[in-house]
């Protein structure tokens, strides 16, 4: 079938020479992939990584003044950037933890705390699927550029939660924050892709990690003083307003740095030649809205039913689920479709995705967030309503995997950098033990049990996955030659958001077919009247006695729930060990990936 728009933008597309093979990557060679496009479509082993220090003139804009960036600033600026980085990743850490741990309570005061997780679906999703379109701003207008405009979404994000009066704007709202946050975690990721060595990245993103080893003490005590006082409201606010002044240095930096490049001839701004209009036009092809909006919806609406047909009055049987269900598919196969046939421009780098190590990378990620938005997705209540804890003690509990991955990741990188390779550290450590701390949840789930075989399961917990997600980030980025990285890294942050969107959906639809149909059988006859208020406030949940009857019935139906929800995330996690064994054994000091003056 002949597409009818490739007329549209035909004359504007830069066409990128056919590369050879990378000489490091025997398995490339040979291979005969060629594929005219901005988009970098190919295999990432096709890519070609010169080892002079030369700007790679064949390379995207974006690519070509990061390239200029890296040449002309100062070891000073490089590490002030590294400093700039570390500050913007312990504020969104600290901020991120303590709306965790206010989620359950901005529900709880709409009376809808059993959406907890149903929230975040949508944002998740979206803000995975954007990233493809960030990574095209990255590599077509540049590094800053995106930058900005991914903190400026965050921003918008923060104002709307503060100000919501619903749960629905309230989920608007997270959609903004989670497309700028994620948005902000993936082009620092590609700075420090772009400002590091390969053999040396491992340990570049465990010292990224590491603010939160101090906001794992400061979340909870922050979320307890901002419920006791000024409220969640302005416990969003004043993210709001800090956000800004932690972000825009690092983008002045670069663009400073760019300027410096531009006066020393390294790079030549030239006019597109296009009006506002003809601007439009070829951005919204070349970025494929089409194609964004038609995935965004498609893996919303299907996954949505899942967390809201106990609200329907028919269930599954009710028009309105059945609706999304049938939207969502159709959304769906649109999509594909579109991209088959009619694209002009692919949204979708399908090529890449035939790299084993890659699409290994990929649904390991995908996998890890699954896991983990299955069962922790109302942890916390349990924490509180079964376990009896303040929301100070849930934060420190709850951050023992960001204090505990973050540590761990240090000698994990440094391995990694001894090494030259990656693979075994999640094939033979990260998955197994990943498995194994989850399974013993399932075990540790009851009221009564020992506070300290908690914390040694999320401990052991956060040391496998702190190895896993070191592991497939360098392994996603070491399949890719430099003008590809922001592309892969955009690939799995999008596998790696849509998995925690399946996540959160499952948590939702085991909660909604679980909890409220054990709560209905075990709650005292007398007290049935007030299943409504208990099954949708978490605070009318805390309020029983410990022993009465009703918080008796209160702490089975928790049991039943999250019996179920620790057995799935256990039950998807094995996925994770066929991903790993999948990928090449690369080994990262036989070839050089970036240019310029990086650590």
């Amino acid at each position: 079938m002949r597409s009818p728009f490739k007329a549209v933008i035909t004359q504007q597309k830069p066409v990128v020479e056919d590369e050879a093979p990378r000489p490091d990557d025997k398995e490339a060679v040979g291979a005969d992939v060629k594929e005219p496009g901005v988009t970098s479509e190919r295999p990432p082993s096709s890519g070609t990584d010169s080892d002079d220090d030369s700007i790679n003139k064949d390379a995207q804009a974006g690519v070509q003044k990061i390239e200029a960036i890296t040449k002309v600033w100062s070891t000073r600026d490089l590490y002030i950037a590294y400093v700039m980085i570390w500050i913007i990743y312990f504020v969104d850490a600290l901020q991120q933890g303590m709306g965790f741990l206010l989620n359950p309570y901005v529900t709880s005061a709409f009376q809808e705390h059993s959406l907890t997780a149903t929230t975040g679906v949508a944002a998740n999703i979206i803000g995975g699927v954007s990233t493809l379109a960030i990574a095209k701003i990255l590599d077509v207008w540049g590094r800053p550029q995106g930058y900005l405009l991914t903190m400026c979404l965050m921003i918008i994000g923060l104002i709307l939660m503060a100000a919501c009066n619903n749960v629905q704007t309230y989920a608007a709202a997270q959609i903004f924050y989670w497309v700028g946050y994620t948005g902000i975690s993936y082009t620092t990721t590609v700075f420090i892709a772009d400002t590091s060595a390969l053999k040396n990245r491992g340990l570049v993103l465990a010292y990224t990690s590491s603010p939160y080893i101090l906001t794992v003490w400061a979340t909870g005590p922050l979320a307890q003083s901002v419920l006791n006082g000024v409220g969640w409201r302005w416990g969003f606010g004043i993210f709001a307003i800090v956000t800004p002044f932690v972000c825009l240095p690092l983008y002045f930096l670069f663009m400073y740095n760019q300027r410096k490049a531009e006066k020393m001839g390294l790079l030549v701004r030239e006019k597109s030649g296009r009006n506002i209009l003809q601007s439009i036009n070829y951005y919204f092809w070349e970025f494929d809205i089409i194609c964004l909006i038609l995935l965004s919806a498609g893996f919303t609406l299907f996954l949505l039913p899942f967390s809201i047909y106990s609200f329907q009055t028919y269930g599954w049987a009710d028009r309105l689920t059945i609706g999304l269900l049938i939207g969502g598919i159709a959304s769906l196969a649109l999509a594909v479709v579109w991209e088959k046939y009619w694209a002009p421009v692919k949204y979708m780098p399908w090529e890449i995705l035939k790299d084993r190590t890659v699409l290994g990378a990929c649904v390991l990620a995908a996998v890890l967030f699954v896991e983990f938005y299955i069962w922790t997705a109302y942890f916390s209540s349990f924490l509180q309503v079964v376990l009896r804890l303040q929301v100070w003690q849930v934060g420190y509990i709850g951050n023992i995997y960001s204090l505990g991955s973050c540590l761990f990741s240090i000698p994990v990188g440094i391995a990694i950098r001894k090494t030259g390779r990656f693979k075994w550290t999640a094939l033979y450590f990260g998955v197994p033990v990943t498995i194994l701390a989850i399974g013993l949840l399932i075990h540790f789930r009851h009221a009564g049990t020992a506070l300290g075989w908690i914390i040694f399961a999320e401990i052991i917990y956060a040391f496998g996955g702190g190895t896993c997600v070191i592991a497939e980030q360098v392994a996603v980025m070491a399949a890719a030659a430099h003008q590809q990285v922001a592309v892969v890294l955009a690939v799995e942050s999008m596998f790696a958001s849509v998995g925690g969107g399946i996540g959160g959906t499952v948590a939702g639809a085991i909660w909604t077919g679980v909890f409220p149909v054990k709560l209905q059988e075990y709650l005292p006859a007398e007290n049935k009247a007030d299943f409504a208020t208990i099954y949708g406030d978490l605070t009318a949940q805390i309020s029983y006695p410990i022993g009465s009857p009703v918080h008796d019935a209160i702490i089975h139906a928790y049991d039943d729930a999250l019996r179920n929800m620790f057995i799935a995330a256990t039950a998807i996690t094995v996925i994770g060990l066929a991903a790993v064994f999948a990928w090449r054994d690369i080994k990262l000091k036989d070839f050089k990936q970036t240019k310029g003056n990086v650590i």
